[in-house]
């Protein structure tokens, strides 16, 4: 959960200003959380909040998405969704954005199976996005962090999306000069995906997102996601990281952690 959340703090300044190069700072004044940690941390905490059978899992997605989306209004949220932070009674709104992908890395460090791993994916996906590809970009990311967990090479990993999910066969130099801004899942989370599937490190997987450019907080924050379940986070990248966070927000961050202990780098 802490890698999505460093990948959209890293992401966060180059969002509108792309960095087509891995040569950056990675933590600077200008960088902020955004949408995509609050969205993460509301899943996460919805997981904690649910049923030992989850059956609950999609009431608890919408009160806590809900919640936390009101409580930071600024966050950078689309105009749709926002729209639905504020509905009294949501209804999903057919959306394929990338905004299913970069919140669901939770499903994938609790789930006990792959197949809870589609469960719980879908179930915090449908209340938004019930869109195919919408679905379809979540559970492929969560699926990742699954595999990644479980012991999972790269290799086997990107196998199993490419038979499963996306057909990537693409590699980062190809598309990093006119790969441009784009927040469908189809159109970034198969991006978000390589940058993971060409990483040799944590931070060097954060640094292949940021390079093509495009929605930059968001690609990190989804190749981050896998990055932490598959290397874990060093200890000073985690150090700078958790700063940027409010009181309210790093709380949730560790009770989800007590639970479910991320993996040290």
């Amino acid at each position: 959960m802490l890698g999505a959340i460093i990948g959209d703090i890293v992401g966060s300044r180059f969002e509108w200003y792309n960095r087509k190069s891995k040569e950056f700072e990675l933590f600077t004044a200008d960088c902020r959380f955004t949408d995509d940690t609050v969205m993460t941390l509301a899943i996460g905490k919805a997981l904690l909040e649910s049923a030992v059978d989850y059956e609950d899992l999609k009431d608890k997605a919408i009160f806590w998405m809900q919640k936390f989306g009101r409580k930071y209004p600024s966050a950078g949220y689309g105009g749709s969704f926002r729209q639905w932070l504020y509905t009294l009674n949501p209804k999903p709104y057919n959306s394929w954005g990338n905004g299913s992908a970069m919140r669901v890395s939770g499903c994938g460090l609790v789930a006990a199976s792959l197949e809870e791993t589609v469960r719980l994916s879908r179930r915090v996906t449908e209340v938004t996005h019930n869109h195919p590809e919408g679905i379809k970009g979540a559970e492929a990311t969560a699926v990742a962090i699954y595999l990644a967990k479980t012991g999972s090479s790269i290799a086997e990993i990107k196998d199993y999306i490419n038979r499963h999910y996306y057909n990537i066969d693409f590699t980062l130099a190809d598309i990093r000069e006119t790969y441009r801004f784009d927040v469908s899942c189809q159109g970034s989370v198969p991006q978000a995906l390589e940058a993971f599937f060409e990483s040799v490190s944590f931070e060097d997987a954060i640094r292949n997102a940021i390079s093509i450019g495009g929605d930059s907080d968001t690609i990190g924050a989804i190749t981050g996601s896998i990055a932490q379940a598959y290397y874990g986070i060093p200890a000073d990248i985690r150090e700078k990281a958790v700063l940027f966070l409010t009181a309210e927000l790093l709380a949730v961050l560790t009770e989800f952690e007590s639970k479910y202990p991320a993996k040290v780098g």
